[in-house]
């Protein structure tokens, strides 16, 4: 496969990251790896990254699955795509929601593709062996840089571009992961020119990196589209005018061999219904404390069959 052995790699790099983390990692809670009970069993285990949208994601997939008579267990909330994704490669868990372009530049850190039909050719290229991506979803979820609407107002910014001039004095605030990857600090800095004063690590998209740019400890974080916080009008996105980022349309992404015809079929179902506004609306509930449980029950018996 190409890339594969790039992909392996960066694996490795991941392996570090989660025996760094193993005290608080879900992971660890039986012991993790291909030969626990969940392989034995022929139970497929759900996963999700550390952020609202993931979990719900893979809480739906978690339940349509049970929904189908599958045996299925979670492991929620294990990190970032390092680490998920070793976690993928090694049978620790067998489904994860995944993003189409931020996987591709994770897996092919010199891909260029940003439109649906090359990311995805490109992606279909680059999967390692034994592991798959199904049907992309409409729903999207994209990357972007957020400002405040005061600043983007005193500035003149709509576009990535207009914040270049402007790095050098200010601070950007994003996932600790987000300062090594090309899909973040080094692409701003590659296609952009951007040469921030400061990164200041905060959270993925979340309530962190919000208040951080309400509050003034950044200029600019790393926020995501389907956050429901630029409907109140206080934060603003700004167009990725170069096209660092690739379109994030939503697709589970699974160990091949825990894949049943019948899971396909749900995933893909699942795939099928879900709409950008369902993914805005539903972190709206997360935000407001409903538990995942609830969102993902609720989401299902209003779009699936």
């Amino acid at each position: 496969m190409r890339k594969f052995n790039k992909f392996t790699a960066m694996l490795a790099v991941g392996a570090v990251a989660l025996t760094g983390c193993a005290a608080s990692d879900p992971l660890a809670e039986d012991g993790g790896g291909g030969d626990d009970e969940s392989a034995a069993t022929g139970a497929i285990t759900v996963g999700s990254a550390d952020f609202l949208e993931s979990q719900v994601l893979a809480k739906i997939y978690s339940i349509a699955l049970q929904d189908a008579g599958l045996e299925v267990e979670e492991r929620l909330g294990i990190g970032s795509r390092e680490v998920y994704m070793l976690a993928l490669e090694d049978g620790s868990i067998d489904v994860v929601p995944e993003y189409i372009g931020a996987l591709l530049r994770y897996i092919d850190p010199e891909s260029t593709e940003t439109e649906y039909d090359d990311v995805l050719a490109a992606l279909d290229e680059s999967m390692p062996e034994g592991i798959v991506h199904l049907d992309p979803s409409e729903a999207a979820n994209s990357n972007t840089l957020s400002v405040t609407a005061d600043t983007a107002e005193e500035y003149g910014l709509e576009t990535f571009s207009d914040v270049t001039e402007h790095a050098s004095e200010w601070s950007i605030g994003g996932p600790p992961e987000w300062e090594q990857r090309q899909n973040g600090i080094l692409g701003l800095q590659d296609i952009y020119g951007m040469e921030f004063k400061q990164f200041v690590a905060l959270d993925a998209g979340g309530p962190l990196s919000v208040t951080a740019l309400q509050n003034g400890q950044v200029e600019v974080a790393n926020l995501f589209t389907t956050n429901p916080v630029f409907g109140e009008g206080e934060l603003v996105y700004l167009e990725d005018d170069q096209q660092l980022f690739a379109v994030e349309n939503v697709t589970p992404v699974a160990t091949e061999s825990k894949l049943t015809d019948e899971a396909i079929a749900v995933l893909n179902e699942i795939s099928a219904a879900l709409t950008t506004d369902h993914l805005i609306e539903m972190n709206e509930q997360g935000d407001a404390g409903v538990p995942l449980e609830q969102i993902a029950q609720e989401w299902i018996d209003a779009n699936l069959g």
